[in-house]
């Protein structure tokens, strides 16, 4: 019985959107549960968690700048302003777990909970764990984790294989294909590309995709292309200097599970939501890993698929030569389109929110 439950993190979408789906979980099974989150101030889960409908408090922390930095000199005093914060969180609001999910937030508030004696549980979205995670994980009773093989960087007997949460609605795509064709205006004669860089775009693949708008027209591929808010005016004047190339521009799409549902192949980054939602989605995809994250974890992430023949990989630095000319080839390839998509679709934990709410619920016992 699950009564009152912190979850703590955020940062990106990739911490934030699996912590809601686990909250959502929680509410379903448990109406009457209380349940707070406790983020960083600033950040990007102050605005979405009460979007969801939840309550959020922040904490005064920040990350440590890579770069020589004088915000770096007040770094352990936020840590330990923060940690001082988390504790008189934890001490009223007297949950019976603890759940951390990455991101600024997350530390000291497990740090806090575990030195009250209050559970905690880790979920590790990423296939490298950080190294933040890798101390909370030494007092925390369970971690959660998207990829096997984690016992590298985790203690075995703490380890759950679950996956990461993802949204419902891209659990069951085949009927929606001919409600997406008619909604982004397609065509059933001709192939289409997803090319989808984050809701703040992805500057490599846009450009990427803007040298080769000739080429795919060319080839006769129909585009959706989510390009960010910054790209997405560049991106309208390329498509009209094309203006017979089939291609859909959007800043941001709302609706993903039909962006996914007409897609024939898929171009993404590498984060860990992306890469949970394109298992489920089972198509065939090709990653283009940002550089600029930490530990590159999304090199990593890619490589866990690539590796299982369950997707190929572009790195950023080449994607300006090879992308376009790569996904023409996989486009051609039917073969291969199979092969790729029936080889990522046996990685998809359809469940995984689910089994991480279960044991949330062992350990509320």
């Amino acid at each position: 019985m699950i009564n009152r439950i912190i979850i703590s993190g955020g940062g990106t979408g990739g911490h934030i959107y699996p912590a809601i789906a686990i909250a959502n979980e929680v509410k379903q099974r448990y109406p009457a549960a209380t349940i707070l989150f406790v983020g960083a101030k600033g950040r990007m889960e102050m605005e979405k968690v009460p979007q969801a409908g939840y309550t959020i408090v922040g904490l005064d922390i920040a990350g440590l700048q890579r770069s020589l930095s004088l915000k770096n000199l007040s770094f352990p005093w936020k840590v330990l302003k923060s940690y001082q914060e988390a504790s008189a969180i934890i001490k009223s609001f007297k949950p019976q777990v603890v759940v951390g999910v990455g991101g600024y937030a997350s530390a000291p508030t497990l740090m806090a909970a575990a030195l009250k004696g209050i559970p905690t549980l880790i979920q590790e979205q990423n296939s490298y764990a950080g190294l933040t995670n890798k101390l909370l994980s030494k007092k925390a009773k369970k971690v959660c984790v998207a990829y096997p093989q984690m016992d590298q960087f985790f203690p075995r007997e703490k380890l759950v294989y679950t996956g990461n949460p993802v949204r419902k609605d891209i659990m069951a795509l085949t009927h929606k294909r001919m409600a997406a064709q008619a909604h982004f205006q397609l065509t059933d004669q001709q192939q289409v590309l997803l090319v989808m860089g984050g809701s703040l775009g992805a500057r490599t693949i846009n450009e990427s995709l803007t040298g080769g708008l000739a080429r795919l027209q060319r080839n006769q591929i129909q585009v959706i292309w989510q390009t960010g808010k910054h790209y997405y005016e560049k991106a309208q004047e390329m498509v009209a200097a094309h203006q017979s190339a089939p291609v859909k521009v959007f800043p941001f799409i709302k609706e993903m599970d039909l962006a996914y549902a007409a897609a024939d192949i898929i171009i993404s980054r590498a984060g860990a939501l992306s890469i949970s939602e394109l298992c489920l989605v089972g198509k065939p995809a090709i990653l283009v890993p940002s550089p600029h994250v930490a530990e590159d974890h999304q090199t990593k992430n890619a490589r866990a698929l690539v590796d299982r023949q369950a997707a190929l990989l572009v790195q950023d630095y080449y994607a300006r030569d090879y992308l376009v000319s790569d996904t023409i080839q996989l486009l051609n390839n039917s073969l291969q389109q199979k092969e790729l998509a029936a080889n990522i679709h046996q990685l998809a934990r359809p469940k995984a929110t689910e089994s991480i709410v279960r044991e949330i619920e062992k350990l509320a016992r």
